[in-house]
């Protein structure tokens, strides 16, 4: 696997716990770095913030300010849009994983 089709895998990975993110709450962007890393992603916020700025300019989420001690702070929500596509990722991961672990039972049987 190159590194270009390896970033566009991670990148995909990243958007889907975004998105997954936004459905269960909003949230705000050093949360979601810090949340991400807990998990595995080492990612800095050169990196997140584009991300999320692409993501709402795809309609997928939107934000809003809110002010916490003095500050405005931008929280990310999902959109219908956002949903949608949260459910249809969700319907081809389920094929996917069907069909890998169908294939690796193939593989052992004949293997």
């Amino acid at each position: 696997m190159t590194g270009m089709t390896r970033k566009r895998l991670f990148q995909g990975f990243i958007c889907l716990h975004i998105l997954n993110q936004a459905n269960n709450e909003p949230f705000f962007g050093s949360w979601l770095i810090e949340e991400l890393s807990e998990i595995g992603y080492k990612l800095s916020p050169g990196t997140v913030y584009p991300i999320l700025h692409s993501m709402e300019q795809e309609g997928l989420i939107v934000h809003h300010f809110e002010n916490v001690d003095g500050k405005a702070r931008k929280y990310y929500s999902i959109t219908n849009e956002g949903r949608a596509e949260l459910r249809q990722a969700h319907s081809y991961m389920l094929e996917l994983t069907d069909s890998i672990a169908q294939d690796l039972t193939d593989a052992s049987a004949t293997g």
